[in-house]
């Protein structure tokens, strides 16, 4: 595998006459990282621990896979124009910077610590053949010899490349025309360990990781949209037809114990041993030379897009040479060299090569799926099979270490969550986008279908603030609703005569962007009208999709007597959409927000109306981040003891089956006026918010009389502690909630 991505045969966006073409540029460099170290070490240990058949499947399994992924490899890469990165940048183009990061630095390790497992079977190799030479010695002399060409030029392995994809023909000629060794002993290097299935088949599986090494190539072909398709499936196809056939070969022609024992069986075996040696070290030190060109080259595609340090990504001469990424890619592969063997290697980099095949295999079945008109590859591949093949890959995993794959799993979700954290502006667009507006469409649909009830009622909360640090009192509070859980709008309603349409663009970002930084999930809406009525009928009547509308409106409150009629006529609107009305009175919430041992009182007017409504409000508040270890506290009076008897019962039977942790305080007051002013307030002043329940305007009832009712209870409650009111005005009956 020689990927050689500094030089673009490229100009004004078009491909030279200089470039490569498919068996050059994509079968060669592929083949010749597939037909390498296991084949010629590992695989009659293969077939010795789990037998003939066993091995077919190992061999199909894999191939199944990998093709699949050069599949969805095909028509990614002939979708886009694949830069310096290999998988990392279709990756990243695709999913965005965060998922590649993810993906792409494990990929980079893998491709660090492939160097050390190619070179470790070169040195086995070696060693077998020089006893007295050890293995950590002769790979930390060849790394050294590999880099130093690395620094250097990599067009020497690429003009070495034909000659050494003949020596390994010739080689499998050899072992093919050979027969049972006449002398059946092991090797050098015995007691191999025996192993399981899926050990083995961990082992096996970069036999057939190959394929990324045509993805290097994609700036420097002719035609990659022809080159990559077949060359990468032509080389996946050859792959497997020869690793079926020696297996049968060997089975028939050598013990199982010989197997296990004698990773240099297929020497034995050969008509001419020398050219097995001589494929061995062809293939090992191609493909460890390969992966030194191509992991420095991930991880300076990673630096450029600010993944890792900038100064990674420094490139060297006319050709761009990343040096010091090439100096770490040297560091964690002389690691390699020295605590690992191939069998330790394998299993590691198997890991790491499943994760990005999964990755790019379900970036081509989603693209597929969803069918954006940018995505129009000229190599078509059946979205379906595509995720079949990343299925495959997550089961292969599990199948071979599930406490790895969890590990795995963890360490690209926390590197995802790091990047979200960093919150770095890629310079390209992705289709993360067209993914959430697929499955957003797909539950609306479903949404739409599904009934209304209590049980699965959230409150998708419209806070109509104007400027929201006038207001934020009451963001606060719908964010504490909410929870990120369910919808949170906040919305401004702004005259004609004062906002241009431009302006209240330009205020809808500037409150979009004020949010971000504080932390608070919502949409924003900035509604131009003639007045706060109008704006309002317009929210009502348009905003929202399907069954995603809100269903309460959260409001500040009005002090201006010669706004209250109007403002009761916007009360009333609501009321009669069927939607709730929360009206929070100005208050310190934002300085209750930072106490400790918070309390939240409701006052209870039965189980009808407000009640459910307001006590399922005040449960979603006790749970909040902000409000969580509050104490709950129902009050209701009554007007006799008698009547306290009877509505304790009552209401702790309530709450015992609501499963509530709240408690109940029933006060005793036989006075028929002013209980507001006295009662009510005499017995919320250590509370931190209070929760009230309004009266519904009655059928008939004129605007100016409702006004007058806002008016009365704005004077009564004139100096509570925090005070919402609440008006239940959707058609649910709240109390099933609590059964």
């Amino acid at each position: 595998m020689i990927p050689n991505n500094n030089v673009r045969h490229q100009v004004n966006g078009k491909k030279g006459k200089t470039g490569f073409g498919t068996f050059k540029g994509v079968y060669i460099p592929s083949i010749l990282t597939i037909l390498g170290v296991i084949m010629y070490l590992r695989l009659g240990w293969v077939i010795g621990n789990v037998g003939l058949w066993k091995t077919l499947i190992i061999v199909t399994i894999s191939s199944a896979i990998t093709f699949l992924t050069g599949l969805s490899i095909s028509a990614t890469a002939t979708n886009m124009d694949v830069g310096g990165g290999g998988a990392y940048f279709m990756i990243s183009r695709s999913f965005g910077v965060e998922a590649g990061a993810a993906v792409g630095f494990p990929l980079f390790l893998a491709q660090a610590i492939g160097i050390s497992f190619y070179i470790a079977g070169f040195s086995e190799s070696v060693h077998n053949l020089f006893p007295q030479l050890s293995i950590p010695l002769i790979g930390v002399v060849s790394l050294v010899i590999l880099t130093i060409l690395a620094y250097i030029s990599a067009d020497i392995a690429l003009k070495t490349q034909l000659g050494i994809f003949v020596i390994i023909m010739l080689s499998l000629i050899s072992f093919l025309l050979g027969g049972t060794p006449a002398m059946q002993t092991s090797g050098t290097v015995s007691a191999l360990p025996k192993a399981s299935f899926w050990i083995a088949f961990a082992v096996f599986f970069p036999a057939v990781t190959g394929i990324e090494a045509g993805i290097a190539m994609s700036g420097d072909l002719k035609d990659p949209a022809k080159s990559l398709p077949w060359g990468t499936l032509s080389a996946v196809i050859t792959g497997y037809i020869i690793y079926m056939t020696i297996p049968v070969f060997l089975f028939y022609h050598v013990s199982g114990e010989v197997l296990r024992s004698n990773p240099m069986i297929m020497r034995d075996v050969a008509r001419i041993g020398s050219l097995i040696i001589l494929g061995i070290w062809g293939a090992t030190l191609s493909s460890a030379l390969g992966a030194l060109l191509g992991a420095p080259r991930t991880l300076q595609a990673l630096a450029r897009d600010r993944v890792v340090p900038q100064f990674l990504g420094k490139g060297f001469d006319p050709q761009d040479t990343p040096r010091i990424a090439t100096a770490f890619a040297f560091i964690i592969a002389i690691i390699g060299i020295l605590l690992g063997d191939i069998n330790a290697i394998a299993p590691v980099l198997s890991m790491f090569f499943l994760t990005s095949y999964g990755t790019l295999n379900l970036i081509a079945g989603i693209e597929g799926m969803i069918g954006n008109p940018s995505y129009r590859p000229t190599f078509g591949t059946p979205w379906p099979l595509s995720l079949l093949g990343s299925a495959l890959c997550l089961g292969t995993m599990l199948m071979i270490n599930p406490g790895a794959t969890f590990i795995a799993s963890f360490i690209i979700v926390l590197i995802f969550y790091v990047m979200i954290r960093r919150d770095i502006n890629a310079r390209w667009s992705d289709i993360r986008r067209s993914i959430l507006l697929f499955f957003a469409r797909f539950s609306i649909y479903r949404l739409e279908r599904s009934k209304r009830d209590a049980r699965s009622w959230r409150p998708n909360i419209l806070a109509m603030t104007g400027a929201p640090t006038q207001r934020f009192y009451l963001i606060q509070l719908a964010d504490a609703l909410t929870q990120g859980k369910s919808f949170l709008t906040v919305t401004s309603i702004h005259p004609k005569d004062s906002v241009s349409e431009e302006r209240a663009e330009s205020l809808e970002n500037s409150i979009r962007e004020f949010l971000r930084k504080k932390g608070i999930p919502a949409l924003v809406e900035v509604n131009v009208a003639d007045d706060l009525i109008c704006g309002a009928k317009n929210l009502i009547s348009t905003y929202g999709l399907g069954p995603l509308t809100p269903n309460t409106f959260m409001l500040g409150e009005t002090m201006q007597k010669e706004n209250f009629t109007r403002f009761a006529e916007l009360i009333r609107l609501i009321y009669q959409s069927k939607r709730n009305v929360i009206i929070v009175r100005e208050s310190n919430i934002t300085e209750v927000l930072h106490k400790k041992n918070k309390k939240i009182y409701i006052w209870w007017g039965g189980q009808k109306g407000n009640a459910g409504l307001m006590l399922a409000l005040a449960y979603m508040l006790q749970t909040s981040p902000e409000w969580k270890g509050s104490e709950l506290i129902v009050k209701t009076i009554v007007k006799s003891e008698e009547d306290k008897v009877k509505a304790t019962e009552n209401m702790e039977n309530y709450f015992a089956k609501g499963r509530l942790r709240s408690k109940l305080e029933i006060l005793v007051d036989s006075q028929k006026e002013n209980i507001i002013q006295t009662t009510i307030k005499k017995f919320s002043q250590d509370a931190d918010l209070v929760w009230m329940g309004m009266k519904a305007p009655n059928h008939g009832e004129t605007d100016q009389e409702y006004a007058a009712y806002y008016e009365n209870l704005i004077i009564s409650t004139k100096g509570f502690p925090p005070l919402a009111f609440v008006l239940s005005g959707e058609d649910l009956n709240f109390n099933e909630l609590f059964k």
